[in-house]
């Protein structure tokens, strides 16, 4: 018998161990991937703490997967894939191509979205079982340990920016310079805007220089962060990567009219925004999902032709429990990766 690694929890919010598991073969329009490296998101806490409806244990999670097909089910030929080929799967790992919003074309927000660590075992094993649809193909160039990143935390912030109003030219903000925040300042200054990053704490200035930002806002200084924001003529988009109600609520008085927020730190404390401060100025707020394994295939070529590059620290498998820990504690400060090679 074949046999693999995952590490998994058995129980709510438990310690990761490693099992052995026997392989499996790929059904009719799945592959089985090599993982090489996944990425450690906060979002697995949803599935790992058994906060999720559906989810059952042992749990495997891990959405920000990288790696090569390995074997192919029936029908996956013909869609144009290979053994050997590079992929990623990210939040996106499969659509049921039925519901109202996939007949309407917007697959990532299907409502019976198959997220890796959720409708079947993620990327926290040495081997996936992914539906065909889920696949992006990872540009020559980028190392797995980047792609995988890119397949959930890299789109969502592209995406994010890219289908906002901002135009060339136009001041965006980008709250938070974490995980998801460092990435959201390097594709805003590709994409062209005027870019403000802001963060607690005068000493995070240079690093939002270093990511390319044109203007740094302390939001522990005592300049309000949207008087700060006017004073630069009221940003066209805040991107809030930040996941703290608080912290994003405290940047909307800093939109122009007109001005757009986009909420992508996930945070359970609800906003305290009035509809006065909306309605005078015709401001919009609005979240925004991941994206698909086509927007997963346009973050990373867009990545690659711009040399940005989540910054990561990578462990070994064994180590998923030491990752996860450091992840929810906040200790890791970008983006931590299971390395599987």
């Amino acid at each position: 018998m074949t046999t693999y690694r995952v590490a998994q929890v058995t129980a709510p919010n438990g310690t990761f161990e490693l099992v052995e598991r026997e392989v499996p073969q790929p059904g009719r329009g799945h592959v089985r991937i090599a993982v090489e490296a996944c990425g450690v998101c906060h979002s697995d806490a949803l599935f790992v703490s058994g906060g999720m409806p559906g989810v059952t244990f042992p749990e495997v999670p891990g959405h920000e997967i990288a790696g090569r097909i390995e074997d192919m089910g029936e029908g996956v030929a013909e869609r144009g894939w290979q053994a050997g080929d590079r992929v990623a799967v990210g939040w996106f790992g499969g659509s049921c191509g039925h519901c109202k919003p996939c007949r309407s074309g917007d697959f990532i927000v299907c409502v019976n979205l198959k997220v890796p660590g959720w409708a079947y075992d993620g990327g926290f094993g040495e081997k996936v079982i992914a539906p065909v649809d889920a696949l992006a193909r990872i540009p020559d160039g980028l190392s797995a340990s980047d792609a995988g990143p890119m397949a959930c935390a890299g789109v969502t912030v592209f995406n994010g920016l890219r289908r906002s109003s901002a135009r060339p030219g136009d001041l965006v903000a980008v709250l938070g310079l974490g995980g998801l925040g460092h990435l959201g300042v390097q594709y805003a200054v590709a994409m062209g805007f005027e870019t403000v990053g802001i963060a607690r704490g005068a000493e995070k200035a240079d690093f939002a220089k270093q990511l390319g930002a044109h203007h740094y806002v302390d939001s522990t200084s005592a300049t309000p962060v949207a008087e700060a924001l006017q004073s630069l003529g009221g940003a066209r988009v805040v991107l809030a990567t930040a996941g703290n109600s608080e912290a994003v609520t405290a940047t909307v008085d800093g939109l122009a009219p007109r001005g757009e927020l986009v909420a992508i730190g996930a945070d359970s404390a609800p906003l305290g925004i009035s509809p006065t401060q909306l309605l005078l100025s015709g401001r919009l707020v609005r979240g925004h999902p991941s994206g698909t394994s086509q927007d997963v295939e346009d973050t990373m070529a867009f990545s690659v032709l711009h040399g940005i590059r989540p910054m990561t620290e990578s462990v070994p498998l064994d180590g998923a429990d030491e990752a996860y820990r450091k992840m929810l504690s906040g200790r890791a400060r970008f983006r931590m990766v299971l390395d599987h090679t």
